[in-house]
This record gives structure tokens, sequence and C-alpha cells, in this order.
């Protein structure tokens, strides 16, 4: 049996990107990793970080970013492809630029592969989400948080990257641009790993949230509209209260020590129950209605998500 592991990212030192650190995080349980790395600015450093881990399983392809001829997110998922299309594994494990897989999972992640290798039902494999907000020590698991996605692949040519690569889908015929297109598409048939994945992207100095976020925009919205909003915008994010996020109490990957050791933006965070700027951008989790749905979620529901899209087909 043989894993692949793949990416793609751009500009990621230059965003707070832990790429290194995502890498490595599940270097030693792949036989290769395949980087799609995007045309970073003169700025950024993402290239050097990269060749800094110096392992001969990493692959590293060079791109350019297209985001007339792929928008509405679609070139993530068009970059994500560009990788899975270098890799040589049975089971590709894809993870973003800002996931890391802690090395207690490592073991079971393996297992699980090799048992399912055989059995050509399950096309990949579903894995839980840790979604960090403003700190190392505060994570959001409300409604309107995904709580799972799939994160490793059957190595099938008609597996895509879909949307803005937040998950795949089986395309048949598919045409190599439309990657938001629903009609004739199938959900993968998936098995669930109790592995998390650790999701850092909502974890940088303030600044630095607020340049992610134009960025973001840029690739969804494209430069023109991404420049106007960002004019419009606060020039450092506002978190809000971060004590009605969930405190967390685990350890964090060690490949993420550095990381955490250079937490510097404490006293830019609102550690408190009430609300300082009044006039802040509301996140979703602050609207009541997502309260109240989180509120039954996770008392009455054991943390089960009502309604929501679900871009997958459990196999039990």
């Amino acid at each position: 049996m043989k894993i692949s592991g793949f990416t793609m990212v751009k500009n990621a030192t230059k965003l707070y990107y832990p790429i290194k650190e995502s890498i490595l995080s599940i270097l030693p349980i792949v036989d290769e990793f395949v980087v799609a790395l995007g045309d970073c600015d003169e700025d950024d450093t993402t290239l050097i970080e990269i060749e800094s881990i110096n392992s001969p399983k990493i692959k590293i392809i060079h791109t350019i970013w297209d985001i007339t001829k792929y928008p509405n997110g679609t070139e993530n998922a068009h970059q994500s492809d560009i990788a899975k299309n270098h890799c040589s594994g049975d089971w590709l494990f894809y993870l973003q630029a800002d996931e890391v897989i802690h090395e207690k999972y490592h073991n079971e992640i393996v297992k699980l592969c090799t048992e399912q290798l055989q059995n050509q039902k399950v096309e990949g494999i579903l894995f839980k989400y840790t979604h960090f907000w403003g700190d190392y020590f505060h994570y959001q698991n409300g409604h309107g948080w995904y709580k799972n996605e799939i994160r490793i692949i059957r190595n099938l040519p008609d597996i895509h990257s879909w949307e803005s690569a937040q998950s795949f889908r089986k395309i048949p015929n598919f045409d190599g641009k439309n990657y938001r297109q629903q009609e004739g598409t199938h959900k993968l048939h998936v098995v669930q790993t109790n592995a998390h994945i650790y999701h850092y992207g909502w974890v940088r100095p303030p600044k630095f949230m607020q340049s992610k976020k134009k960025s973001l925009h840029t690739i969804h919205k494209g430069i023109k509209v991404a420049n106007q909003e960002y004019d419009l915008m606060e020039k450092t994010y506002d978190y809000g209260p971060l004590e009605k996020a969930q405190k967390f109490t685990e350890t964090h990957p060690k490949v993420m020590e550095r990381w955490v050791n250079a937490f510097n933006w404490g006293a830019e965070l609102n550690y408190t129950n009430k609300e300082i700027n009044k006039n802040r951008e509301k996140h979703k989790h602050d609207m009541l209605k997502y309260r109240i749905l989180s509120f039954i979620e996770n008392h009455f529901l054991g943390g089960r998500t009502i309604g929501g899209f679900k871009n997958y087909i459990k196999i039990k």
C-alpha cells in the first residue's frame, strides 16, 4: 500500500499559514508529498520553508494561478487537482496549508487505510474537525462550522477537488474547468475515522487575519471587489469575545510547538463574554439562530448537525 500526501499553496508565509508544519504532520506516514506551489509574491518565502524540510519525499510542482479562468474560488480546486494528478499512491491524503494532523492519530489512519484498501466501495475517508479560533486555546464547534470533511481519497481519475477545494466529488467526463458543477456529479462513499484535522485557519494575529480575508475575497470575488471591500474594513480583525468559544485543554501536534510558543497577540484579543466593539462585523456563530441551533446540537443531539449540507455518503 502506498499513501501520497498532497496540497496546494500560495503566499503561505506572507499570510501566516503553517505550511511546513502541515506537511511535516503527515510526512512520516506518506510515501511522497506533492505540493502545487503557486506564483508567490516577491516578499513571500514559502518555497524556502518547504525546501527547508529537506526530504526526498517532497515533490514541488510550480504553477501559475489564474482567477480569471477559475473564478469564485475554483482556482483553489484547480490547484488541488494539479497536485492530485501528480500523486502515485493508492490513497491520497489532502491537507490544506492551515490543516495539521496530531501524531497520536498516525497509527489509526494507516490502519484504516490498510483495512479498506481492498474494499472498492470505500472511495474516501472522513475526518473530524477542530476549528481553532483567535488563539491556540479556543475553538468553535457550533452550527455552521463543518464538523467532518473528506481528506483521504482513493486514487481514481474521476475524483476531483470540488467547489473551493473544501471537499471532493466524482465528476465523470470532467471538463477541467467547472469545479462548482453539481449536475452529473456524485458524492463519495466514505468511512469515518476518529482522527481530527486541527484547523488553524482562524488563528492569526489580527492584522494577518484581515490580510487573509482580503486574499480569500480576491480568489472568490476578484481583485477589484476585494480591494473595495478591504478599503472599508478595519485593518485588524476582531474575533469578538473569546470566552464564548470552547476552551481547548488537550495537546497540539508536536510540529506546532514553534507556532504555539510564538503566540504574542493575546493583548489584542477580547478574553471576556462581553462585547467591546459594538460596531464589529458579526460572525455567523454570533447570530441568535445559530446560537440556538448550536445549543440544541451540542446539548441534546450529541453534536449531530441539524440539517446542513453533507458532501459525502457514509458507509456503516
